[in-house]
């Protein structure tokens, strides 16, 4: 056996990266450059943690030096020190699931921490609809509670939604090529080091660190959905992705919740200040995140991926040399990249995922991120805004638990299209409604329930999908671009927003966000396959069947 093959332990797929002294390191360096930060935020308590105008003090600019410093040596303790290339001698190496087997307990905890993962993650760019409205106080911004301002408001949210469609494409490239683990957790620490958006005086700053945060956002949906799809035998695998995957819904209740309960208190900066402690959470959880088998074996790491797969009820067998060709193996004869999801026979499902994508993202960041700012123009306050807005992610949270029994029942192909159908529809209820709906508050929160929880679902769903259709060698790219097309939708309604000077209506945001969903819905019809109950290299081989040889059809 090749000696790259021999050279793999228990103690190095536990850990997932081989330098554990530098990981730690430059996770105490991180922690201690954001909390030099802290001092010049609590000690602007007598002013409700007023920053603008202040000018850095010591601390904070030694802070950012040790952050920079401490990611640096992080990112080197998580390299692995070999697997650049795809090896070929694992070309012929297959993983069989054992789709009979019940769930074992590493399958639980690993689902556990991958929800904890999800919802931490998604509550950065949630956040960002509930910090806008005191940042346009703070900085004497133009919103719609302060047309009189200078610069809009708008800013904030656009930045941080260009980095999540950055940060989707970034680490769809970064988990192919370092590990789908390595880069959950290198996600994990950008959790904590871009807290200290909260404690920027400026706001140019607070832009450019919301960048930087939705960068890690955006990349760690993506790989959380890879390694699930890598790990979870076939049977399980759709369902218990988009009932992960639907923990959005559960962010947006926290945040919300977050945001009536401190905001009143600690100012709007403290729902970017809470990234510090969740995301130490996390990387304490780091533990019983694996190493995703199926990319060890593509990187001929065959011992490592063996000893994953006997925590998981997992197998590896070796082709006969005489048996055809794989999707995988034949992905694999070229470099991989982002133009291999665009090759014959993967096409159709990239144009579905991408058009879904867009629909999804124009509803979540033009209609969901302007619904409290929108509430607030039909007469609610600030406070009570939210209320609503959790009130109706509360009772559409059932509806996370019903996708994923769809996905897993009806298969993922009919859970898509309903999902997208179901949601365009409710959105023209609020085209049809628009502010009189301010006077039924009953019927205002029931419609919500849909495009809150509903629209989480649907990109829940859609990065599952993404991360069952794509051969493994570029399966962290092909989730990658499904998230990236999830938020894309929102850079352009924001970017829309900044340049009209406006924020638009609840009937408008509704408008934009059903009519691609419902043309979504009907491009699922004939572009997406199905993925119920198949193995990952199945349903590669079956989409590029003409290329392996195969006479197989993609549904």
């Amino acid at each position: 056996m090749p000696p790259h093959l021999r050279t793999g332990t228990r103690a190095d797929t536990t850990r997932g990266f081989q330098r554990p002294v530098a990981f730690w390191l430059g996770t105490a360096t991180c922690t201690a450059g954001v909390v030099l930060h802290l001092p010049m935020y609590f000690g602007a308590r007598h002013m409700h943690y007023h920053l603008a105008g202040m000018r850095p003090d010591p601390a904070m600019i030694l802070g950012m030096a040790l952050i920079g410093a401490g990611l640096v040596v992080t990112l080197y303790g998580l390299l692995p020190r070999r697997g650049r290339q795809v090896q070929e001698a694992a070309a012929g190496i297959r993983v069989r699931a054992l789709d009979d087997a019940p769930i074992r307990a590493p399958h639980v905890l690993l689902l556990i921490v991958m929800a904890v993962a999800v919802t931490i993650d998604v509550m950065k760019p949630t956040s960002l609809a509930f910090v806008a409205s005191g940042a346009a106080e703070e900085y004497g911004l133009r919103s719609p509670t302060h047309p009189d301002g200078g610069i809009s408001v708008a800013w904030l949210p656009l930045s941080g939604i260009t980095g999540t469609v950055l940060g989707s494409w970034m680490w769809g490239w970064l988990g192919d090529r370092i590990g789908r683990r390595a880069s959950i957790l290198f996600a994990g620490m950008l959790f904590v080091t871009t807290s200290i958006c909260g404690t920027m005086p400026s706001f140019t700053w607070n832009i450019v660190m919301c960048l930087v945060m939705g960068m890690g956002a955006g990349g760690m949906l993506p790989i959380t959905f890879t390694l699930l799809a890598e790990t979870i035998p076939a049977r399980h695998r759709g369902w218990l992705m988009v009932l992960v995957g639907g923990d959005i819904a559960g962010a947006y209740v926290i945040t919300s919740w977050l945001a009536a309960e401190l905001t009143p208190t600690f100012g709007w900066r403290i729902l970017w200040l809470i990234g510090l402690p969740t995301g130490l959470v996390f990387l304490a959880l780091n533990r019983w995140i694996p190493e995703s088998p199926r990319f060890l074996l593509a990187r001929g790491r065959q011992k490592e991926a063996e000893a994953v797969m006997a925590r998981y009820g997992a197998a590896v067998v070796r082709e006969k040399k005489n048996a055809p060709r794989t999707a995988a193996a034949s992905a694999a004869d070229s470099p991989p990249g982002f133009r291999t999801l665009l090759r014959r026979g993967l096409v159709g499902p990239t144009l579905a995922i991408t058009l879904l994508g867009i629909g999804a993202g124009l509803t979540t960041y033009g209609f969901q991120q302007w619904v409290p700012t929108n509430l607030e123009q039909m007469g609610f306050s600030n406070v009570n805004s939210a209320y609503v807005v959790r009130n109706a992610a509360l009772l559409g949270l059932p509806l996370t638990v019903l996708t994923a029994w769809m996905y897993g029942k009806l298969g993922s192909r009919w859970t898509l299209i309903a999902l997208s159908a179901l949601t365009g529809m409710t959105l023209f209820g609020f085209v049809i409604a628009g502010d009189a709906l301010a006077h039924r508050q009953w019927l205002l929160s029931l419609l919500l329930v849909v495009p809150l929880s509903g629209i989480s679902s649907v990109a829940a769903a859609v990065m599952g999908y993404a991360a069952e259709v794509y051969p493994t060698v570029v399966r962290s790219r092909g989730a990658g671009l499904a998230a990236g097309m999830t938020k894309i939708g929102g850079v352009l309604i924001l970017a829309l927003t900044v340049a009209a000077a406006t924020v638009p209506s609840l009937a408008s945001t509704a408008l934009i966000g059903a009519v691609p969903l419902l043309a979504a819905a009907l491009a699922l019809v004939r572009l997406a396959p199905e993925t119920k109950h198949r193995g990952l290299e199945d349903i590669s081989d079956t989409l590029m069947g003409e290329r392996t040889g195969s006479s197989a059809t993609p549904r």
